[in-house]
């Protein structure tokens, strides 16, 4: 379409000085000599008809180069036309593809609302689960803080029952010991008593022989007699003396027996710790099936927090990818060329 104002004059005008210049009036060069005026098509048109009036005696006086450079002109002009036609044809097409994707946008827009409502309820959904979930971690830590406070009285009675065992094992053979000191004592005591007796009356045999056989040994008998007299009082003082010990002995091993009769409220004692110990072990063997209850719903709970997060991941990237397509469908001015 040509523009106000250029006419053929001055692309007469504008050829000429070219030439006088000694350049090749191409369609570029004259529309820079005309100041960037006027269309390729119109200023083509005007060279032609005056090509045409002139007779065609400039064509008969170009050279090779400038025949080849208005071929070329010629070309780039049908060119320039038939890509004008595209152009149209193809802003039709975007008129066509721009509806389209208004349309296809609406529908993307639709579906992002649908979505973004799934997922305000997932969400909802997760918080409702993340609640619960702490809840649970809540309630779990409660248990295992009974569970190590019932432990650590559980230990406790147990090493209280170890030392009660200890003391009572030390007095047991502490009374064994006393028992087998007496025992043995009463034993080597019967044990001197008949040596004595024996040997005892062996002198008194001896001497009745020496006296019947041995009448001058008299004199000497009778010192023997005496030192045996002696000898026997001493071990009747002796006999005195143990049987004082073992009187003491047996004073101590009532005394030991009577400690023993004190420590048997302790030994029910530990009796009875026992019980409570065994009730508090079964205590604890239901706080470990609960807690073993509550790993296993807290591990569910973590496999339907996964999946939640999973679906919302996925329902956030087919939103992006929506989204994407909304951006990449939205109209485009096209410019001309």
């Amino acid at each position: 379409m040509a523009r106000s104002g250029l006419y053929k004059t001055d692309v007469k005008k504008a050829r000429d000085a070219l030439l006088a210049l000694g350049r090749h009036p191409s369609l570029d060069a004259i529309r820079i000599e005309l100041g960037n005026t006027g269309s390729k098509t119109t200023i083509h048109k005007y060279l032609k008809e005056l090509e045409d009036e002139e007779g065609g005696v400039a064509n008969g006086c170009m050279t090779v180069s400038e025949a080849v450079l208005d071929l070329v002109e010629r070309l780039a002009m049908q060119l320039e036309n038939e890509s004008r036609a595209k152009i149209d044809e193809c802003q039709v097409q975007a008129a066509e593809r721009e509806r389209y994707h208004a349309d296809t946008a609406a529908e993307f827009r639709a579906q992002i609302d649908s979505l973004t409502a799934q997922l305000d309820q997932v969400r909802n959904a997760y918080n409702a689960l993340a609640d619960s979930q702490e809840q649970r971690r809540t309630q779990l830590q409660s248990e295992s803080i009974a569970r190590h406070t019932a432990e650590q009285q559980v230990a406790d009675l147990k090493e209280r029952l170890l030392e009660n065992e200890g003391h009572r094992r030390s007095l047991e053979e502490k009374h064994q010991h006393a028992r087998e000191a007496l025992e043995h004592y009463r034993h080597s005591v019967k044990e001197q008593r008949d040596q004595d007796s024996r040997r005892h009356e062996q002198q008194i045999q001896q001497l009745q022989a020496e006296m019947r056989h041995l009448q001058q040994s008299l004199v000497v008998k009778q010192e023997e007699v005496t030192r045996l007299n002696q000898e026997g009082s001493r071990l009747v003082n002796e006999i005195s003396h143990a049987e004082l010990a073992l009187r003491e002995r047996d004073t101590r091993l009532h005394q030991t027996e009577q400690k023993i009769d004190v420590l048997r409220p302790f030994q029910e004692r530990c009796n009875l710790l026992e019980k409570d110990l065994a009730q508090k072990e079964k205590m604890l063997v239901e706080r470990d099936t609960q807690y073993a209850r509550s790993v296993v719903d807290l591990q569910q709970s973590q496999l339907q927090l996964a999946a939640a997060t999973a679906q919302i991941d996925s329902q956030e990237n087919r939103i992006a990818e929506l989204r994407g397509l909304l951006d990449k469908f939205q109209p485009q001015s096209l410019g001309e060329g």
